[in-house]
């Protein structure tokens, strides 16, 4: 008897508490395994590196929620958390010759000469974060409020052309889309205000057109069938979502591996090692992404003895593979920059993968540079009398301490290192720092 007969669903948490741990226990079942996921909604989660690698460019998986048997059915509720990413129109819930059009629409935005041009303005921006958060020091400060949530969403914004005053609002309908924990009438809400906002943009570019990708998609929307209404709300909802929030939690989960890890720390300061050593370990270690959802298999699909079913929708368990010790070695629980050429999976691999990632990387490695060269002394500010060793229990990086990601609820910290509710996105609340 395989797995898809002998198991009941393993449940997800949706607020996200102990990504980790659960992840650890998704490894130990098997490659593929049945998890349920809010409203008793189900899905195949694979959270083995090989079996995903192999998964994300297989023919018989598809991205279009048209092949969800589920949803087909009627079975998934239209206020699920998780619907507007599913149900979106973009390239990344396109397949085949709809995928490679979309996709060519927006490539020329995020091609390798113009991530480059847009170092000077990168930098630009960086230490303009940094001067405004000298003037508080020594604080505490939130680093995730003030330095890596406006550095991607400045440079996101200004290739969209969003107006500076829009900019918060729309970070905070991003974290509502990626949300598992949202009630019913937010999720209604949330989609009424971020496809509300877009029409107004639209609106306002098709009447005075700018140097912006918004408009270059307006224009090649208004020359006919190459990009529909639809499609074009979906990829402007996707560039928003995707394109501040896996930086954005990628230099928070960087800036906190570095404080709880002071002699991976040493090593990067001293010229041991990269920041790109830095960025490529974290995205394997801490992946700004959890489970990523959804592709459905065509077909019935055996990964290493357990059958997803045709119909099924697999979620990509992305921070899971980064730790599965079948691939990584032994260690692969330990953050280690020195562990060598990174391989991992936290931008996708196959057709999907991120196009945003060149820029992504670039953005942490600009902003961790310049942070611990402005503040060297940069430390947690609810952790000050940290041990050095991770490794030793009482370390602020173990699941039972206080502020862990894994123990949120522990009354001995005030929670700022509560885990982000979902179990979607990878990544705290808040990065409390003091700048000394």
């Amino acid at each position: 008897m395989d797995a898809t007969t002998a198991r009941a669903p393993f449940r997800l948490d949706p607020e996200g508490g102990d990504r980790h741990a659960e992840n650890a226990q998704l490894r130990d079942i098997a490659a593929a395994v049945e998890v349920e996921l809010p409203d008793g909604v189900t899905a195949w989660a694979v959270p083995r590196h090989e079996a995903l690698h192999r998964l994300l460019s297989d023919p018989r998986v598809a991205k279009g929620a048209e092949h969800w048997s589920a949803l087909a059915n009627g079975e998934v509720p239209e206020t699920w958390p998780m619907i507007g990413i599913v149900s979106g129109k973009s390239m990344m819930t396109a397949d085949g010759q709809s995928h490679r059009r979309l996709r060519a629409l927006v490539s020329e935005a995020f091609t390798p000469r113009r991530t480059e041009a847009l170092r000077p303005r990168v930098e630009q921006i960086t230490h303009e974060l940094l001067d405004a958060l000298a003037a508080e020091a020594p604080g505490p400060v939130d680093l995730r409020e003030r330095f890596a949530y406006p550095l991607p969403m400045s440079v996101i914004s200004e290739l969209l052309g969003v107006p500076e005053e829009d900019r918060d609002m729309l970070h905070e309908l991003s974290v509502s889309i990626v949300s598992t924990s949202t009630g019913p009438a937010d999720v209604l809400a949330t989609q009424r205000a971020m496809y509300g906002y877009l029409d107004s943009l639209v609106a306002a570019k098709r009447r005075s057109p700018a140097d912006d990708v918004t408009s270059a998609l307006i224009a090649t929307h208004d020359e006919g069938d190459r990009l529909n209404e639809t499609e074009l709300a979906g990829t402007l909802v996707l560039l928003i979502v995707a394109g501040h929030g896996t930086t954005l939690n990628l230099i928070t989960n960087a800036t906190r591996a570095l404080l709880t890890h002071p002699e991976q720390l040493a090593l990067v300061r001293y010229g041991s090692r990269s920041w790109e050593a830095v960025v490529e370990e974290t995205l394997r270690w801490d992946s700004p992404v959890n489970q990523f959802p959804m592709r459905y298999a065509l077909e019935d699909i055996d990964v290493d003895g357990t059958v997803i079913p045709k119909g099924a929708a697999i979620l990509a368990s992305y921070a899971s593979t980064g730790r599965d010790s079948a691939f990584h070695g032994e260690d692969a629980d330990r953050f280690d920059i020195t562990r060598g050429p990174t391989r991992h999976l936290a931008f996708g691999h196959g057709p999907h993968f991120c196009l945003g990632a060149a820029l992504a990387r670039m953005q942490a490695h600009i902003a961790l540079a310049a942070l611990f060269d402005r503040f060297p002394g940069l430390t947690l500010a609810d952790q000050p009398d940290r041990p050095d060793r991770p490794d030793r229990p009482g370390h602020p990086d173990q699941p039972d301490q206080p502020g862990h990601p894994g123990n949120p609820g522990n009354p001995g910290n005030p929670g700022s290192m509560a885990p982000l509710p979902t179990m979607i996105s990878n990544s705290t609340r808040t990065l409390p720092v003091l700048l000394a």
